[in-house]
């Protein structure tokens, strides 16, 4: 089939790499004149690096990434360990593929190289979807630039402010959680001493948290912090704030998040916004995938796991030798229940991560745990990383 796909960022370029796998012409329209990602780091779990192994690029994003050692939970302020459980080696034991952190401007890169070779001049620069429009034998994707491309399936991958979405769903509602999230790269060498270890490490305070991790073969620290306000509300991943803010905002932490933010060049923000799961995420040969159609808080760097792994359930399904929309509902049908498990899990890591008072004696719990039955932390993760999109049932 001739499928295109709104939208050039990772769940996009994703998409049209599995189906160019399983033999379909895709072609790719993205609004930005040129694709490049700002910031900040992105963790690939085991269960995101089954699909790209099965399409070849696994070394290359270990070559680009980093392999952190353990998962970590620490104090935020004291910087007291909690619990630590064992990624690397062990990740890739346990969960059939490796535990990669990589900055998304070098995943960009990649599929974007990896989409050049399987299927030449398919991305499109300059020029994003506005609406569809579909009769029983094909769709058309109508372009801001006044052109329609005409095609057998639409698959709308703009994120979250998605024009098709609106169009098959109309205006979305999403609630404000109340929480501001921060993010800043610096390079390791730096911060000296106080260099964040290299595991992926949340440190939980109370009404905040912070996650800690390294990129680029470990020459690049990450950090991601999380605080709970009410007079930020713009939702935007590219939104520039101020050094002194973010200090303030951690006023006291340990100084291994303190040294990151003071020597971070750019300190970008934006406010969270929950968003409930969708009552349908297809019309007719039209679907939806990633933060298209099922966003994710960041409490369990879940999200483009999610939509890597939609992409290859996607490809699976319109390969089934049924028609068009019947692929795309069984598509949806795979895939809803776990993306919502998900979405209410990073929900819930909130709670937890931001604990006060009398909640936080359940760190206690954690850290026995931790010492006495380290595989108890580990097993809590295998319904998400053991999950395999290339043998999964449909």
């Amino acid at each position: 089939m001739k499928i295109a796909v709104a939208g050039g960022g990772i769940g996009g370029l994703s998409a049209a790499l599995c189906l160019a796998q399983w033999g379909h012409e895709v072609i790719v329209v993205e609004r930005a004149a040129e694709i490049h990602e700002v910031g900040a780091g992105i963790q690939l779990s085991p269960n995101a690096m089954k699909v790209f192994q099965k399409l070849g690029l696994d070394q290359a994003l270990l070559s680009a990434g980093f392999q952190p050692a353990a998962a970590e939970f620490r104090f935020g302020k004291s910087g007291r360990q909690i619990f630590s459980a064992p990624l690397g080696a062990w990740a890739e034991q346990r969960w059939g593929a490796p535990y990669v952190h990589i900055h998304r401007a070098d995943l960009i890169a990649i599929l974007t190289r990896a989409l050049a070779h399987a299927a030449p001049g398919a991305l499109r620069l300059g020029t994003g979807a506005v609406r569809y429009a579909q009769s029983n034998a094909s769709v058309a994707l109508m372009l801001d630039a006044g052109e329609a491309v005409e095609c057998d399936v639409i698959i709308g991958a703009e994120g979250i402010h998605s024009a098709l979405r609106a169009q098959m769903l109309g205006p979305e509602r999403p609630r404000f959680t109340g929480c501001v999230a921060w993010r800043a790269t610096t390079p390791v060498e730096k911060l000296g001493d106080d260099a964040p270890p290299p595991t992926a490490c949340v440190w939980a305070g109370e009404g905040a948290h912070c996650v800690t991790y390294r990129l680029r073969g470990g020459t690049l620290a990450n950090w991601v912090g999380v605080v709970e306000r009410s007079n930020w509300t713009k939702e935007s991943w590219t939104e520039m704030g101020a050094r002194a803010e973010a200090l303030a905002d951690f006023e006291g932490w340990h100084p291994v998040i303190r040294r990151i933010i003071e020597n971070a060049d750019v300190h970008l923000r934006w406010a969270l916004f929950d968003r409930a799961p969708l009552p349908r995420w297809t019309d007719g040969r039209v679907a939806l995938l990633g933060d298209a159609c099922h966003p994710m808080l960041p409490f369990m760097a879940q999200g483009a796991a999610m939509a890597i792994e939609d992409s290859w359930i996607l490809a699976r399904c319109l390969a089934k030798g049924i028609t068009a929309p019947a692929g795309l509902k069984a598509y949806e049908a795979a895939r809803r229940p776990r993306t919502a498990k998900v979405q209410a899990t990073s929900r819930a890591n909130a709670g937890t991560f931001h604990a006060r008072g009398v909640a936080r004696a359940a760190f206690g719990p954690m850290w026995l745990a931790g010492k006495v039955a380290p595989a108890f932390i580990q097993a809590r993760l295998d319904e998400f990383y053991a999950y395999d999109a290339v043998n999964a049932p449909l």
